[in-house]
């Protein structure tokens, strides 16, 4: 064991192949947020329960995700991040054979949140690619691989409506074993363990308290409307919340080797870009959530355009794939005009997509321009936050880092999900006996994102234009002497 920086000899062979890997691993693991969207309304009989029971199979998934970004990104620069990358893919194909093997709602729960803890594979993967490749190509892999997060969800929908039209539903769970299968053994292959290492003990109390009190946060922002906003439960849950992160604060200030940073996380740069990835996280789940529902809305309300779920879905991939081909402009300007720059535009992009949603809904190619409209906005966004967290932390704390901004990004979604869900549920017109949200709940859920929107952009501009923190630079990498490892180990 040596005290040195990484040399020529640890970086990865070929850059394009690490940053190709990296991508397909984080669609992958973003797929399984929207993998059971088409079979939502079919699963209470598929599983002979309620509606409310079944709704906790997405509802698992987001919360076991939101709970495991920041613990995996701690983990990967303790043990290694190749190392907990692959173990994050392992848990993914249990939980996709268990799924693939049941009709029961327990074992299903269980299979999904199994899926949810390979979420943490994005923040890994970013960090894998800020340790190894050379520094003039990290800002390009890193933007690549944080729009994956968008991507995956985006895409998922038609290829998971297709299947769930045409043949079993089990088939999306051997399906998505299959994909990660795949990206197991390609991370085996084609990705070496990064050198980079934290010795420290990991703090297993704080990750324990983060994610009881991100449980006791998220679970109510998510059932909260079918539980009560105002039910003892709802209330009790938020008041826990609010209890267990306290003392989980004090804990991590008081400790040598927290699981998050408060200190480093406590920087105006880190800050507000983990605030502003909220406002952004919001807006995207926003136009996952009611852009659907609009699409699919029989013609006979006066405002749906009567798509089938398939069409709804194809409807709704370009503006995943424009988060895709974005990524590299992103980089591109980051690189001449500064992360923070490139933030700001991003979320301003994303409120003039939720404005032309606001006004042109009468057509499916006028909801199809508004989602790339949002798509290029949040691939602009998302790419751009890797690199103001990572312009602003030690090498060391890389991984636990982007894991909190990953986590930042899932309250935002999940908050979303919740205020989207409450307005469309309480905004509804009939339609002979059925029940169906109102052209009034879209326009709101669309001027709700338009403030989301203008909330990213105040804090996007309230980031200290700091020069990059000296922990990034070679000198100071060889400065901050990171545990050099045997890559096997």
């Amino acid at each position: 064991m040596t005290h040195s920086s990484p040399s020529s000899s640890h970086k990865v062979s070929s850059p394009r192949t690490a940053v190709a890997v990296l991508a397909f691993v984080g669609i992958i693991a973003s797929l399984m947020q929207t993998i059971v969207v088409p079979l939502i309304p079919q699963l209470p009989a598929l599983l002979h329960t309620t509606a409310s029971n079944t709704s906790w199979v997405i509802t698992a998934t987001l919360l076991a995700g939101a709970v495991v970004t920041p613990i995996a990104g701690r983990l990967g620069d303790i043990f290694g991040k190749r190392r907990i990358l692959l173990i994050s893919l392992a848990l993914l194909i249990i939980g996709s054979v268990i799924c693939a093997l049941t009709s029961s709602l327990g074992l299903l729960l269980a299979g999904r949140i199994l899926q949810g803890l390979s979420m943490g594979v994005i923040p890994l993967g970013i960090s894998i690619l800020r340790d190894e490749l050379p520094r003039e190509k990290v800002g390009s892999a890193v933007a690549t691989i944080s729009a994956t997060m968008g991507v995956g969800g985006a895409i998922g929908l038609p290829i998971s409506a297709l299947i769930a039209q045409n043949s079993d539903w089990h088939v999306l769970f051997w399906a998505s074993a299959a994909l990660a299968v795949v990206a197991f053994v390609l991370v085996l292959v084609a990705l070496p363990e990064s050198p980079l290492r934290t010795p420290a003990k990991f703090d297993g109390v704080g990750a324990f308290g983060l994610a009881a009190g991100l449980v006791a946060l998220l679970l109510p922002v998510s059932k909260g409307a079918d539980w009560g906003w105002s039910s003892p439960l709802t209330l009790g849950l938020f008041a826990a919340s609010v209890v267990i992160l306290v003392l989980w604060g004090i804990f991590e200030l008081r400790i040598n080797s927290p699981l998050v940073d408060l200190r480093v996380t406590a920087r105006p740069q880190v800050l507000f870009t983990n605030l502003a990835s909220v406002a952004v996280g919001f807006g995207m789940y926003g136009m996952s959530l009611t852009f659907p529902q609009l699409l699919m809305a029989p013609e006979a309300t006066g405002y749906g355009l009567g798509l089938s779920m398939v069409q709804a879905g194809l409807a709704m991939a370009p503006g995943g794939l424009v988060m895709m081909a974005l990524s590299p402009v992103s980089a591109r300007l980051s690189a001449r005009r500064g992360p923070k720059f490139t933030l700001v535009i991003g979320a301003v992009v994303i409120g003039i997509g939720y404005v032309l949603a606001f006004f042109l809904t009468s057509a499916v190619w006028q909801v199809i321009l508004a989602g790339m409209v949002i798509g290029a906005g949040i691939g602009l966004a998302y790419a751009a936050m890797p690199a103001l967290i990572m312009g602003a932390v030690p090498l060391k704390e890389t991984g636990a880092a982007n894991g909190l901004n990953s986590l930042m990004r899932s309250v935002g979604t999940s908050t979303s999900a919740a205020v989207m869900g409450v307005v469309l549920a309480n905004m509804t017109m009939s339609l002979g006996s059925a029940t169906l949200p109102s052209m009034d709940g879209f326009h709101t859920t669309f001027g709700i994102a338009i403030l989301a929107a203008v909330a990213a952009v105040i804090l996007g501009a309230l980031i200290p234009r700091n020069k990059q923190s000296r922990d990034t630079t070679p000198e100071a990498t060889q400065q901050a002497t990171p545990v050099l490892v045997d890559a096997q180990g």
